[in-house]
């Protein structure tokens, strides 16, 4: 196949390219970095060169976003402009060229807090969590009908979404328009819900890189990782070319018209946040991490994933295991973003 990657000189694009030449397919890179490797160098949002670079095209694998919570709200219009219209633009682009498959970079991010239960009332959806409480340590929702403590576990696709940043939505409206594409034009579309995904080319530590990039980039300076919170909110750590074959997978695997389908793409090996900071120094050999307290009123308590959908109807299982994968990460270099 001739697959368009939007995005393809990034961080989990680039290892898509790599991973779909390895099978023989021809990627062909789109991406609005300067000095990127890119066949087309051009924003997403620009119709005629998205429209050129589209020109043999079977397919689409579409990475381009601007990731992260940001710095706050004043970064809504651009994160809707970049995600939401450049989405809609590539889709416009590839209903006129005739280009029937994407696969979208989407987001465990879309569903908010992960699986709650509660022993009294079974699975519970908590509402966002207080600024009073996470200032006050308290970091566990508790359960919106009795107040009492809850159980974490694996979120499936079928939870409803419940966004609860700016990012969050945007990828949530991401779906919605690659849903209508395959609506109106019979086209196949799939979203990869990547979990915190991590490995070799991560980006330094920006407001919009994840925490493993913190993390790591703390480690080159000389300096501990700071870790939010108490260290124990659960996350799936996921390794870069893990998800880079989750894309291939999606793309040769045949995906259902006229709709999109969603799989959870992570571990299926719950971490905490601390949990994977003490690996990274350890194998850094870098200073203890040291857990601040401190929180992001954009982030959520506990969101890890359910993959096993993704294992069942595409054979894919993540390869990488969690101690082999740190090792690597502190050893990779990181890139600007």
């Amino acid at each position: 196949m001739r697959v368009l990657v939007t995005g393809g000189a990034g961080f989990i694009g680039s290892h898509v390219v790599e991973a779909l030449a390895a099978r023989g397919h021809e990627p062909v890179v789109l991406d609005v970095r300067e000095n990127a490797r890119a066949d087309v160098r051009a924003d997403v949002r620009d119709g005629e060169a998205v429209r050129r670079a589209l020109a043999g095209a079977d397919a689409v694998c579409h990475q381009a976003a601007m990731v992260g919570l940001g710095t706050g709200f004043a970064d809504a219009p651009e994160y809707v402009s970049r995600n939401d219209l450049g989405t809609a633009v590539l889709l416009s682009a590839m209903a006129d060229a005739g280009v029937g498959r994407l696969v979208l970079a989407g987001s465990m991010v879309v569903y908010g807090e992960g699986r709650y239960a509660c022993g009294r009332h079974g699975v519970v959806r908590p509402a966002p969590r207080d600024v009073a409480d996470l200032s006050a340590g308290r970091f566990e929702p508790l359960c919106p009908a009795c107040g009492e403590q809850l159980s974490p576990g694996l979120v499936g696709e079928d939870a409803p979404a419940d966004p609860r940043n700016v990012y969050a939505t945007t990828k949530l409206a991401q779906e919605h328009l690659a849903a209508a594409w395959a609506r109106a034009t019979g086209g196949a579309a799939v979203s990869l819900r990547y979990h915190n995904v991590y490995g070799p080319r991560m980006p330094r530590d920006t407001p919009y890189a994840g925490v493993a990039s913190f993390f790591r980039s703390a480690l080159a300076r000389g300096e501990a990782p700071r870790v939010f919170e108490d260290g124990r909110q659960r996350r799936d750590f996921v390794h870069v070319r893990d998800v880079a074959a989750a894309n291939v997978a999606a793309l040769e695997a045949g995906s259902a018209e006229g709709a999109l389908t969603a799989y959870n793409t992570g571990s299926g090996e719950p971490r905490t946040v601390g949990e994977m900071a003490r690996a990274l120094a350890a194998a850094f050999g870098g200073p203890e991490p040291v857990v601040t307290g401190e929180y992001r009123l954009g982030d959520v308590r506990h969101i890890t994933a359910d993959s096993s959908r993704l294992r069942a109807e595409l054979g894919w299982k993540a390869e990488v295991a969690f101690a082999e994968g740190m090792r690597e990460f502190a050893r990779a270099g990181l890139r600007d973003a």
